[in-house]
């Protein structure tokens, strides 16, 4: 079923109806062409035959007006058909948004009479997001998306809802900037042509690809303009990883780049005959030291080439070092207080003054390294450990919230809460009675002692009341949230308790334990209870490694989640919300407030399928 979007009166769903049963439109299958073949892909001819005939129908659900009891629905089917011109001007649409290219020749900017074609990562993508979306079953599909790349997170800049303009702002551009030159110097591999499909994409998705250039000009020494970009290369990628509609936007856009002093023209060696065609922006100037000018100009020539500024360099922070801009790579930083953040970069200094040449950069590690440090030891031949990936999950707090709601859904919930219940008890257990002493409770009337006994005593009776607050929760027979454990386990602790409450009350255990039987637990049987508790925590500890984290690593929330902390802990991204594939695009979009002036942003949409489906990095390549 689409998703509803609830109204107060009435309810209202979209989606674009494919076939009576179920079947997309436009059928993708395998088409020949200089004597090649191409699997999922569509001719000029089904493309004007199947956009001859679209069908959309608008669901609305609300009260009957006769009998507000009664809730109908009232569906309005629309059919219209759209000629073959019309409909080859709709596809030149989709190819200058780069949703679809010609199979034969992907380079060619024109839809052809005679053609094939396929969709590209980007279109894949969006096609995702929008079967997501509309609650559109996938299935027929899952071929064309498992043997084809994806686009894994797509940036979309916030538009006009006046003119569906791209809202240009210094944080938006920033954001722009930051996710097309990459983490890095993306300079490609010189094995890049012996890759396959995924693999090319993946290294295209790091940023656009740079080269040096060397400019020599007359009776002078040739000199290196190092991460330099041609102009063209800049507007394909711009509209591969984008939400802009075609070369003209990306052109735009690179204008800006331009207007804030991000890259700046080397040369444009085309020839005098040779048409030109120069994007310009305006806008207000930056301050005194700001490198940002009145207007910006874009040469989109096939001789043109660029170079990033040393401006464009600082606002992507590749000048930063390792440890301050948190590499997922580097996982041998020392941790320090817990009050340092992961960019902090502070080094170590002798008494003197003089940095030790031994200092090293003490700073936390990030939840991405942990992550990453894991992921990274399967590729250096070590194995790899879910007991150590569990351990981060339940540090850090948004995976320990996403692996309980993992559990949830699993109904093994109990598992996570017991060990995390257990662990703290075990801390309350191990904290001095001298700190409670300067603070002393209000005694029971007639008591007697020294403060700090007091304080013993009462710390030792709410140690005991939480203990069988955790029996009588996890452990007792039918109990609440009872846990499935070894039966040697649960009948040593059933054993002991019986034990223990026969000597002291000389009544049978009858499976529960009731406060008055408690209170009556000494220091050294309740140290008992403990170990026994943290052998069963042992248990369920390994039983959720084993079990459990193998499963939650895989699910699209968790690789959505990893994705987030790798943006977070970089920084390229880190002040723009990220959102997966199937999440409604907002009715106002992140950063716009309605009522208020326009302030543009940008946001990640992540394809789910992309992200389970990733292929190894490169550099695995042999």
């Amino acid at each position: 079923m689409p998703q509803a979007a609830e109204a107060p009166s009435a309810t209202s769903s979209h989606m674009m109806k494919t076939t009576k049963r179920g079947r997309p439109f436009l059928k993708l299958t395998t088409n020949r062409q200089y004597f090649r073949s191409f699997p999922n892909s569509f001719t000029t001819d089904d493309a004007a035959r199947n956009l001859a005939s679209l069908k959309f129908s608008q669901s609305n659900r609300g009260p009957d007006p006769r009998e507000p009891s009664r809730i109908v629905t009232t569906t309005t089917t629309t059919t219209f058909s759209m000629t073959r011109d019309m409909a080859k001007a709709m596809c030149q649409q989709f190819m200058d948004a780069r949703l679809i290219e010609n199979a034969a020749d992907p380079g060619s900017n024109l839809f052809k009479e005679r053609g094939v074609y396929v969709l590209t990562p980007k279109g894949l993508h969006v096609l995702e997001r929008f079967m997501s979306k509309n609650g559109i079953n996938g299935d027929h599909l899952a071929h064309v998306f498992s043997s084809q790349p994806i686009c894994m997170k797509l940036l979309h800049l916030e538009r006009r809802s006046v003119d569906d303009e791209i809202i240009v702002s210094h944080s938006a551009i920033t954001a722009l900037f930051r996710r097309f030159v990459g983490r890095g110097p993306n300079y490609p591999p010189e094995y890049m042509d012996t890759m396959d499909a995924f693999q090319k994409y993946h290294e295209k998705s790091k940023g656009v690809a740079l080269m040096d250039v060397s400019d020599k000009t007359q009776g002078k020494v040739a000199s290196v303009n190092k991460h330099c970009f041609a102009a063209v290369t800049a507007l394909e990628w711009l509209c591969d990883f984008t939400s802009v509609i075609g070369r003209e936007e990306a052109a735009e856009m690179a204008a800006q780049f331009v207007r804030f002093g991000l890259i700046t023209l080397v040369s444009d060696k085309r020839k005098n005959n040779d048409s030109a065609i120069i994007f310009t922006v305006r806008g207000a100037a930056g301050g005194a030291n700001s490198t940002i000018s009145q207007h910006g100009e874009f040469r989109c020539t096939a001789k043109a080439i660029y170079r990033i500024t040393d401006e464009g360099r600082r606002l992507a922070r590749w000048d930063m070092p390792d440890g301050a801009r948190a590499s997922p790579n580097s996982s041998n930083a020392n941790v320090s207080s817990a009050a340092r953040t992961s960019e902090d970069h502070t080094e170590t200094s002798t008494a003197e003054g003089v940095p030790s040449s031994d200092a090293k950069i003490h700073r936390r590690i990030s939840m991405t390294e942990k992550l990453n440090a894991n992921y990274d030891a399967e590729k250096k031949g070590q194995k790899e450990s879910n007991t150590d990936r569990l351990k981060f999950i339940v540090e850090e707090p948004q995976l320990r919230a996403l692996f309980r709601e993992f559990l949830r859904s699993n109904f093994c919930e109990e598992n996570l809460s017991f060990y995390l219940d257990v662990l703290d008890f075990k801390k309350s257990f191990s904290t001095t009675s001298s700190a409670i002493a300067s603070n002393p409770p209000v005694t029971r009337t007639g008591g007697k002692g020294t403060p700090g006994q007091l304080a013993m005593e009462k710390h030792h009776e709410a140690l005991i009341q939480k203990a069988f607050v955790i029996y009588n929760t996890y452990l007792a027979p039918s109990s609440q949230s009872e846990l499935n454990i070894d039966h040697g386990l649960r009948n040593e602790l059933s054993g002991y308790l019986s034990d223990v409450i026969q000597s002291l009350t000389g009544k049978a255990f009858q499976g529960r334990v009731e406060l008055e039987q408690a209170n009556a637990f000494n220091a050294t049987q309740l140290q008992t209870m403990i170990r026994l508790y943290e052998r069963i925590q042992t248990h369920v500890f390994r039983l959720m490694a084993t079990d459990s984290v193998p499963k939650f690593i895989k699910t699209p929330r968790f690789l959505a989640l990893k994705i987030k902390l790798v943006e977070e802990d970089d920084g390229p991204l880190a002040d723009f919300p990220l959102m997966p594939s199937s999440t409604t695009t907002p009715s106002v979009p992140p950063g716009l407030t309605a009522g208020e002036d326009e302030v543009g942003g940008a946001y990640v949409t992540i394809s789910q399928r992309a992200a389970i489906q990733e292929r190894p990095p490169t550099g695995e390549h042999r």
